[in-house]
């Protein structure tokens, strides 16, 4: 008999306004499933990232069929698993652990969350060319999915140039030489000149770190712009960007499309994905303020 119940949670720091667990379990719901989604927030267990793996074990022994993975322990979970799917093993991080057969395996949905909102939302976007601010986990991920997409070349530009240096080595050793390099930030007007577009990959416009990640100065019409920050939707980034014409992807999609990816995971049945997406608009506002208390996880 199928399994129609299921207990799924979430790992990471400071996730208490996170909207993936409404985005699960009202998917669940409308598909007649039994679907507790809960949250392990390692700030309020007063743990250490490191004590991933203590997690993980509890989960385990409580008969948790899945956890989502957010920041600060990607990276950290994979050393406590038991086995990697190809995309995880070579981003090097996991946002998804199924939980099956007494085995602990590890997926990544965020490259494939990008990669299905980028084509949603900018399917003519040029690709010759693409500059991207941020090289942590986050970035690490729409990077991937950006190449994976057929980009000619990908431009990281992070504000630790070693953590940059270190994911394009990374990116040319799965993708071939000359798809990625890494570019001061001093260099980043040289780099936008001639690119076709930005994604932005780090935390600033989030609610709690407002403002722009770049001088506005730097952004022009010829762009097009894609921002992993989902609360708000609206960035001072896309706010800015549409100003000048230039055409906008907003971090919702990704969103919702890494939970739909999750969800099938856990489940081993199809999500629907514009009922999600549809769920996800009615929970926030048209300018990208909630319409709840709940607030969507932001980069990391």
């Amino acid at each position: 008999m199928p399994q129609d119940s299921y207990l799924i949670g979430l790992i990471g720091a400071g996730i208490g306004p996170s909207l993936t667990p409404a985005l699960h379990e009202y998917e669940a719901d409308r598909q007649g499933l039994r679907y507790l989604y809960r949250l392990l927030d390692i700030d309020t267990l007063g743990l250490r990232p490191e004590r991933v793996g203590e997690l993980l074990r509890a989960a385990r022994d409580l008969g948790f069929d899945g956890l989502n993975i957010t920041h600060p322990c990607k990276q950290l979970v994979i050393e406590h698993l038991d086995a990697l799917s190809p995309g995880a093993e070579a981003l090097g991080a996991v946002n998804t652990v199924v939980l099956a057969d007494g085995r602990a395996t590890g997926h990544n949905t965020d490259v494939t969350g990008f990669a299905a909102s980028f084509a949603r939302g900018l399917p003519d976007a040029r690709m010759d060319h693409v500059v991207q601010l941020g090289a942590g986990g986050a970035g690490a991920a729409v990077a991937h999915a950006v190449l994976t997409l057929g980009a000619g070349r990908i431009t990281l530009v992070d504000a630790a140039p070693e953590r940059a240096a270190a994911l394009a080595a990374s990116l040319e050793a799965h993708f071939g030489a000359g798809r990625a390099s890494a570019a001061a930030p001093d260099a980043l007007r040289a780099q936008l000149t001639g690119a076709d577009g930005l994604v932005h990959a780090t935390p600033t416009g989030m609610a709690a770190h407002p403002g722009l990640p770049l001088p506005a100065a730097l952004l022009h019409p010829g762009l097009w712009v894609a921002d992993v920050v989902y609360r708000p939707l609206e960035t001072e980034l896309l706010r800015t960007a549409r100003a000048l014409g230039c055409a906008v992807l907003d971090g919702g999609g990704m969103a919702v499309f890494q939970a739909v990816d999750a969800f099938r995971l856990f489940t081993g049945r199809e999500p629907d994905a514009g009922r999600m997406l549809d769920h996800f608009a009615r929970l926030t506002l048209p300018d990208g303020d909630l319409r709840t208390s709940a607030a969507a996880t932001g980069t990391d």
